[in-house]
């Protein structure tokens, strides 16, 4: 079955750095898009950084712009998300996703979560002060 599997999360404090994981499985990963978002309780669950299937252009919210670098190895079916300079509000579960011909939306940095194929299962990342 197709797979998603999101790790690297832990506790920092504000001012460290994480690098997160997600391998995939059960489909042609090349092909796909693959987002990272992010939730706290109660909120909508939101993208931050994107790196496409074609040309490996990313793509990030305004929010953790310069501060993290999404990237894949599509030899290992992986992509990861580096995060540095955390803040406290980077608190919350991040979670990756696979979609198909995003190209607008990594345009406008809007990822609707209706948009993806498949879903992680989410790694908690937690900044304190």
């Amino acid at each position: 079955d197709v797979q998603l599997q999101a790790s690297g999360g832990g506790s920092v404090q504000a001012g460290g750095s994480l690098r997160l994981s997600c391998q995939a499985s059960g489909f042609t990963f090349s092909d796909y898009d693959i987002t990272w978002f992010r939730q706290t309780p109660g909120e909508e669950r939101d993208g931050v950084a994107c790196i496409s299937s074609t040309d490996g252009s990313t793509y990030y919210t305004p929010s953790v712009q310069g501060r993290f670098t999404v990237s894949r190895d599509n030899a290992k079916n992986t992509v990861y998300l580096q995060m540095n300079s955390l803040k406290p509000e980077d608190t919350a579960i991040y979670y990756c996703a696979a979609g198909e011909r995003m190209t607008l939306r990594n345009i406008a940095r809007i990822w609707p979560i209706y948009e993806y194929d498949y879903w992680g299962q989410g790694t908690q990342v937690t900044v304190s002060s």
